[in-house]
């Protein structure tokens, strides 16, 4: 799987991915983003130096996508906010393979990788288990989040218990 960091030129393909998934805006309740909405949170998550937007490509396609960020919500900490796949191309391995490459090339320090699932989706909570995620934490309806030690053990870390506090 390739990976492009996504730059705001890239607004008009994550609309078109977005529009190849519009289960995952539908299972939140809502309708898929206009390409102006995606432009803008494009915008707004490039203004913050710990995420990281990026286009995933199967053989020169776009598949997906994956946005995540550095330090949340605490040092040593990557989030996971959106790993999203197209409709048509899921159930393929393609994310797992995305989960693996990104595990692959974490930062030096990252010791845990937690991953939002929004809305009530057990798909999502099941994918993040079978990837060796566990259950961190309720804050439903909007999200549970799921969490994987990295590294080293939560344990000899002394990993605080998540929270949801801002930064």
């Amino acid at each position: 799987m390739n990976v492009t960091p996504l730059a705001l030129h890239h607004a008009p393909l994550l609309h078109t991915l977005y529009a190849a998934a519009p289960g995952y805006f539908a299972l939140l309740g809502t309708r898929v983003p206009t390409p102006r909405e995606v432009e803008r949170d494009v915008e707004i998550a490039l203004l913050d130096p710990r995420r990281r937007l990026e286009l995933l490509h199967d053989g020169g396609e776009l598949v997906g996508s994956l946005d995540c960020k550095l330090g949340y919500p605490g040092p040593g900490d990557l989030t996971i906010n959106l790993l999203l796949i197209r409709e048509d191309r899921q159930s393929r391995g393609l994310g797992e393979q995305a989960v693996r490459d990104l595990e692959a090339r974490l930062p030096p320090g990252t010791t845990r990788i937690l991953a939002s699932v929004l809305g009530d989706n057990p798909r999502g909570a099941r994918f993040w288990e079978r990837r060796g995620y566990t259950f961190a934490l309720d804050a439903r309806p909007a999200m549970t989040w799921y969490a994987k030690p990295v590294g080293t053990s939560a344990a000899q870390v002394g990993l605080p218990a998540l929270s949801l506090a801002s930064d």
